[in-house]
């Protein structure tokens, strides 16, 4: 009996030993399937192998279907920061191309070659009329001849590529786009010359060192000191009207060609686009139009360099509009992406 006591003692033993190797779920010695998967493992697991092949493929997948899926949206993201930039032109700011020599030397310009690009500001005049000194860009009366002469192309598609051109100040004007400065506003007096050959508002005379004259203007080429301004006035400027006149005293028509007209050459404030800001190219001539102090009878020369006041104002407003058309089409499509998401994971 001792001896069957024993042996079943044994037995036991055993199946508990197998019993806790069951449930150890380490590798035993001895157990060829154990052996086998050690094995496998450390060769490289098939599965895993499939598996990372497989991660890459997706990965791939969705680099094509996400380059696609870019390439579909970007006519839409192109429209968007059009119609964008459509309205930050049409409300905001507006570039110009300036096609004639009657702003020299503040503004370059001449047919047939590559003038100043300048940047208006639309806004400058919503709560406040122009100011004597600043330079506007107006649209002439019916009876303002053009500057220059610009062949509008005859077919729809070129007056459409015009057109997008004149958008981002990359072609010339409207024949009807003018660019001036402001000599008088309405109430004051304007008059040519006085004894020095100055012009005079409310009889103060105005100093004008912006002014360019043209050595033609003079007989044989002579000192331009000696030419004499175009005498006219007095002209009393109605209530909201301008008098305005180009820089380049002889090579601008302005509103003294008109003084024959029902206002006397004066223009409408009403008319007026925008208060020219800054030159935008070429890059050699990039600088602010500051508007001089009129806080004087006379007017100051603009500055060459305009105040720190000014810089610090306008050049985060220009970085905004620059930036603003992309980054809300960029919007758009991230707005999009996510709604295309959310639908995906309602669909599961």
């Amino acid at each position: 009996m001792t001896e069957r006591t024993r042996s079943d003692d044994a037995s036991d033993d055993q199946g508990d030993n197998r019993d806790s190797n069951a449930d150890d779920p380490r590798p035993q010695v001895g157990d060829p399937v154990a052996a086998q998967e050690s094995t496998t493992d450390e060769s490289g697991s098939p599965d895993a192998d499939l598996t990372d092949s497989s991660d890459r493929a997706d990965d791939d997948q969705r680099h094509r279907h996400g380059f696609a899926q870019w390439l579909k949206e970007l006519p839409l993201l192109l429209a968007i920061a059009f119609v964008v930039a459509l309205l930050l032109k049409t409300f905001i700011v507006q570039p110009f191309f300036i096609p004639s020599g009657s702003m020299e030397q503040t503004l370059h310009g001449c047919p047939g070659c590559a003038g100043d690009k300048i940047l208006v500001n639309k806004m400058s005049y919503w709560f406040s009329d122009p100011q004597p000194g600043d330079i506007v860009v107006f649209k002439g009366d019916k009876d303002w001849a053009p500057e220059f002469k610009y062949n509008e192309p005859a077919n729809v598609f070129g007056q459409a590529w015009t057109w997008v051109l004149r958008a981002v100040g990359a072609a010339p004007p409207d024949e009807k786009d003018f660019v001036k400065r402001v000599i008088a506003v309405g109430g004051q007096t304007v008059q040519c010359c006085d004894a020095q050959d100055r012009v005079t508002v409310d009889g103060v005379p105005l100093n004008e060192t912006y002014i360019y004259i043209s050595p033609d203007a003079v007989p044989g080429n002579a000192d331009v000191s000696t030419y004499k301004e175009q005498q006219f006035g007095p002209v009393k400027v109605p209530k909201g009207r301008l008098f305005v006149m180009g820089d380049h005293r002889n090579g601008s028509a302005d509103s003294r060609y008109h003084l024959n007209d029902q206002y006397q050459g004066t223009i409408a404030v009403s008319s007026v686009i925008g208060r020219a800001f800054l030159i935008v190219w070429p890059l050699d001539r990039f600088h602010w139009l500051s508007a001089p102090n009129t806080k004087v009878a006379a007017l100051e020369p603009y500055p060459t360099n305009p105040p720190a006041s000014g810089i610090a104002v306008q050049t985060p407003l220009l970085a905004v509009l620059l930036i603003a058309p992309f980054s809300v089409a960029r919007e758009v499509r991230r707005g999009a992406l996510g709604s295309r998401r959310r639908r995906r994971v309602r669909g599961r």
